[in-house]
């Protein structure tokens, strides 16, 4: 189910928002428990047996590795068996098909297999999962006893699909106790419509856009086509994925949880280092705190450290997706985080110059590995942007893709991925019109945003394959 598909706005949503309101608060943690595994079962039924199982292993988990506190070896036992079935689960569902693949032409070998269907937001709800495992066994958290408690915390409809990453120990008390109000219900609200619009706006039309250049053959279309393709597609990203992460926080806000911001502007960054703080964050700092620190961080040398990023950013990319573009897009942002601390320093000038240009064409040149189907096309497409060969062969020229919709659409993508509307709204926010002009505002995305979502045939969210 998605969130912005008609069934959610104007069916889903509402229904579970008036029932939680009604109903008494002993009782919100088992229907929402409830509500989510019917969300996630609404796609695909079969996986809703994943989602059980990864509850019931996480669940058993926690509760012997508490009972066997104090005996550090069943303890660790306990723990590695935990971690191993986790990944298992995650490497059969996400990984099975792309090892086998890569073994069978490695080795000249012939095996016939039945390829396994990804369960949808596995990598998320797996990772949510570990953390737990992880913090328990450190004495970080204590043991969650209440299986609806966990459920809940592991199958939390509105984030469970793409994130943010949410920690349990962040959420802890509020699986205990929470409360909902007519200012988080506004907060919430008012984040969901910003991350809907997001959503309908920018990474709708800006991705159909980008889906229709790159699904032509590299030969059709110019280089200032492929130009314009990468482009739509390094704004359809971040506007599909911090608009689903708004939704999800908003929502959660909704039902009385807070949730962690998962961006912040990320394509104002001076350098590639600050970009991987402010994209995806729960993410990055997940690999942060359980992977590079316990590699040993920066403590232990240039050389460990540069391995230590090298490591981490293999693995975010594997993260990402079963394919070599993913394991390749990884290494690239590890490779310049390395130059980075090698070669470059900077000063504390806040300025927009020449360091946010160069981290921005570093971003947009990643995305071209991201979002092509594989790595050959991704060096097809690098040499069309830089070398445009084959330019006589070209069918799809520039302006066949390229419109006034298209470029007030890219002209507000590149205004709303900065803060300047943010910091504007705060100058004027002294003013008390500013309070009537706001809710007008929303009044008028609401009208509008139901009217896109009514009528959009196009609505994928890129990160749910993740």
């Amino acid at each position: 189910m998605v969130f912005s598909s008609t069934f959610f706005v104007f069916f889903f949503f509402p229904f579970v928002f008036i029932l939680y309101n009604i109903i008494p608060s002993k009782f919100w943690n088992i229907f929402l428990l409830c509500v989510s595994l019917l969300f996630y079962a609404w796609g695909e039924p079969f996986f809703i047996f994943v989602m059980v199982g990864s509850i019931l292993l996480n669940y058993i988990s926690g509760l012997l590795i508490s009972k066997f506190e104090g005996q550090d070896f069943y303890k660790k036992i306990v723990f590695i068996i935990g971690i191993s079935l986790n990944i298992f689960l995650l490497i059969y569902f996400k990984y099975f098909n792309f090892l086998i693949e890569n073994l069978t032409d490695i080795f000249k070998l012939n095996i016939n297999f039945e390829k396994v269907i990804l369960p949808i937001g596995i990598s998320f709800f797996t990772f949510q999962a570990l953390s737990y495992i992880i913090d328990l066994y450190f004495n970080k958290i204590k043991v969650q006893k209440n299986l609806i408690d966990l459920a809940l915390y592991i199958s939390l409809f509105p984030q469970l699909i793409a994130g943010p990453i949410v920690r349990y120990k962040s959420i802890e008390n509020q699986l205990k106790k929470r409360s909902i109000n007519i200012y988080k219900t506004s907060y919430g609200l008012k984040r969901f419509i910003a991350g809907l619009t997001k959503k309908v706006f920018f990474a709708n039309i800006l991705g159909e856009t980008a889906d229709k250049i790159f699904a032509l053959n590299i030969n059709e279309y110019s280089q200032l086509t492929a130009w314009l393709g990468i482009l739509c597609y390094t704004f359809q990203i971040y506007y599909d994925f911090s608009g689903y992460s708004d939704m999800a926080i908003g929502l959660g806000r909704m039902f009385g949880f807070r949730f962690i911001e998962n961006f912040n502007y990320p394509y104002i960054s001076r350098t590639i280092t600050e970009f991987w703080r402010r994209w995806h964050i729960s993410l990055s700092s997940w690999f942060r705190d359980y992977v590079y620190i316990p590699l040993g961080g920066n403590r232990k040398g240039k050389n460990r450290t540069f391995i230590n990023l090298i490591i981490v950013f293999l693995l975010t990319g594997f993260w990402h997706g079963a394919s070599w573009n993913f394991i390749i897009w990884g290494i690239y942002y590890g490779i310049f985080l390395i130059f980075e601390k090698i070669f470059l320093k900077f000063s504390n000038s806040k300025k927009f110059g020449f360091w946010n240009v160069y981290t921005f064409f570093i971003i947009v040149n990643g995305w071209v590995l991201f979002r092509s189907p594989d790595l050959n096309y991704a060096f097809d497409f690098f040499r069309k942007l830089y070398f445009n060969f084959n330019s006589d062969l070209v069918i799809y020229d520039f302006e066949s893709f390229f419109n006034k919709r298209v470029m007030i659409f890219l002209v507000g993508a590149f205004i709303f991925c900065t803060p300047i509307i943010k910091n504007l709204m705060n100058r004027i926010s002294k003013f008390r019109l500013t309070f009537y002009v706001e809710r007008f505002v929303y009044v008028i995305l609401i009208f509008l945003n139901i009217i896109f979502v009514g009528a959009s045939t196009y609505n994928p969210f890129i990160y749910f394959r993740f």
